[in-house]
């Protein structure tokens, strides 16, 4: 399970509705982190970039997520708040994929090369 560690907002105000949309992005991504794992926490961070764009607002929303020992980092601006709590849940989920995929790999090939090691060993 993933706790939340803050949310923060900038220059905008937190409203419930904000907090609890990304409260569910964030359980979105509890499908790529063990269950077992308790240390995993993330940071939320949501606001307007400037307050002076002539055509219109433009929000961003960063994730700080840490997971086995590792930092995941993702953001992004979008001229709607929750379109850029989407994107950036969808490049965290891209990340944590990628890092899932690659540890597997890397172990089946580790243990591909023990079985020719052994398998050289024996036809001698």
């Amino acid at each position: 399970m993933i706790k939340i560690n803050k949310i923060k907002g900038t220059n905008i105000e937190l409203t419930s509705a904000i907090s609890d949309y990304a409260a569910k992005k964030v359980s979105q991504l509890e499908k790529f982190v063990a269950p077992d794992d308790t240390s995993a926490m993330v940071d939320v961070e949501v606001g307007k970039t400037t307050k002076h764009h002539q055509t219109g607002d433009v929000f961003r929303a960063e994730f700080n997520l840490f997971v086995g020992g590792k930092q995941y980092n993702a953001a992004s601006e979008k001229e709607d708040l929750y379109a850029a709590l989407d994107d950036v849940k969808d490049e965290i989920a891209r990340e944590l994929s990628k890092s899932k995929t690659r540890t597997r790999d890397l172990a089946r090939r580790g243990g591909a090369s023990i079985k020719n090691i052994v398998r050289g060993f024996f036809n001698k």
